[in-house]
């Protein structure tokens, strides 16, 4: 149990760093593009927003690919099922459980599943911070 508590814990570490690199790199990104000058406050806001949200479902989809890596490398997988699949139904919570692990790493089903959860909150709280701070200098901007 230790040793599936230690490999997930280092995969959701993984997948924090890429997260939070992400992450940053979305906040610098949104700070920037609100001081940019643009014709219509109407189309910018939602613009900015599929942009944000477009490159955290990147970020996601990278974090599925490394549990799938995982889940590939410690054959946790039973033989012949789709790793990336069943990293998918793992990350997102969706737990159809038409694929199940093998008993020695039975814990790493939940844990991407923590992480994922974590993540997608941590996604929902940038998204939200960015629209919040569009709308502010939206409305600060037709204001004057």
């Amino acid at each position: 149990m230790l040793r599936q508590l230690l490999v997930g814990g280092a995969v959701s570490l993984g997948n924090i760093a890429i997260h939070a690199v992400v992450m940053a790199a979305v906040v610098a990104t949104g700070r920037r593009a609100l001081t940019w000058k643009h014709s219509s406050a109407r189309t910018w806001l939602p613009v900015l927003m599929v942009a944000v949200v477009g490159v955290l479902l990147v970020a996601h989809m990278a974090e599925v690919v490394t549990w799938s890596l995982a889940y590939a490398f410690l054959d946790v997988a039973p033989p012949g099922a789709d790793v990336l699949y069943f990293a998918f139904v793992n990350y997102t919570t969706l737990g159809y459980g038409d694929v199940l692990p093998g008993e020695r790493w039975r814990l790493l089903g939940p844990m991407a599943a923590m992480n994922g959860v974590l993540l997608f909150g941590w996604s929902t709280a940038v998204i939200f911070e960015v629209m919040r701070q569009g709308m502010r200098i939206r409305d600060h901007k037709t204001e004057l």
